[in-house]
C-alpha cells in the first residue's frame, strides 16, 4: 500500500485536459469490456479545490468484466490494486456487496496521478460518483462548503490519506442524500 500525503490545491483548469488525456490512454484499451470513461471526484467540478489526482470512472457491463478491464489496465501503464474492492455502502442505497464491488488502479510512478475506479454501469456506486459530481456542479454553494471541510481536514490529517478517505465518505454520503432528492425531482439519469 502507498501512503501519500494529504494536499488540497486550488482548482486548476487544465484538469479537463488531464483528464481527457487519461481518458485517450484509457481507450486504447478498452477493447469489448469498456462501456464509457467518465471523469468524476472533484478534479471533475469546475473551481472546487482538491488533492491533485484525476479521478476516472470506467463503466462495465458486468461484474465479471471488471478483471479482464483491469487486466488492460495492468497491461497498458496502470499499477492494479487488487486491496481494492469495493466502496462503502451508503445509508438508504442497497447494501449488498455486489453494489459497492469495484476495480481499483493507479498510475505507474512518474506518471499522472489518477485513480482508476472500475464499476459496473447501472449498479449503486456507478450511480453515486456520477451524481455526485453533476450534483456539485450545479450547487456551488455545496461545492463551497466540501471544499471547506477538505481543506480543514486535510490540514489534521497531513500524513494521513486513509484516514482523511474515511473522514470523508459520511460527508460524502450528506451531500449525496439530497443530491438523490434532486435527482428524483429533475429527472436526472445517468450519463450514458
Amino acid at each position: 500500500m502507498v501512503v501519500r500525503d494529504v494536499a488540497i490545491v486550488p482548482a486548476r483548469p487544465e484538469w479537463s485536459e488531464e483528464y481527457e488525456a487519461v481518458a485517450d490512454k484509457l481507450s486504447l484499451l478498452s477493447g469489448n469490456s469498456i462501456l464509457g470513461v467518465f471523469h468524476i471526484g472533484s478534479t471533475s467540478v469546475p473551481g472546487l479545490a482538491a488533492k491533485d489526482v484525476i479521478d476516472v470512472q470506467v463503466s462495465v457491463a458486468a461484474e465479471e468484466l471488471i478483471d479482464p478491464a483491469l487486466r488492460a489496465l495492468d497491461g497498458g501503464g496502470f499499477t492494479v490494486r487488487p486491496d481494492i474492492r469495493r466502496d462503502h455502502a451508503v445509508p438508504g442505497e442497497p447494501e449488498d456487496d455486489a453494489s459497492w464491488v469495484k476495480g481499483f488502479a493507479n498510475e505507474r510512478p512518474g506518471e499522472r496521478r489518477a485513480n482508476i475506479h472500475v464499476r459496473v454501469a447501472g449498479r449503486a456506486n456507478h450511480r453515486y460518483a456520477l451524481l455526485f459530481r453533476d450534483y456539485l456542479r450545479g450547487h456551488p454553494e455545496t461545492a463551497a462548503a466540501y471544499e471547506a471541510f477538505k481543506l480543514r481536514a486535510a490540514a489534521l490529517l497531513v500524513r494521513d490519506s486513509d484516514t482523511y478517505s474515511d473522514l470523508k465518505d459520511p460527508v460524502c454520503d450528506l451531500i449525496y442524500l439530497p443530491a438523490r432528492r434532486w435527482a428524483t425531482e429533475t429527472g436526472w439519469r445517468e450519463p450514458q
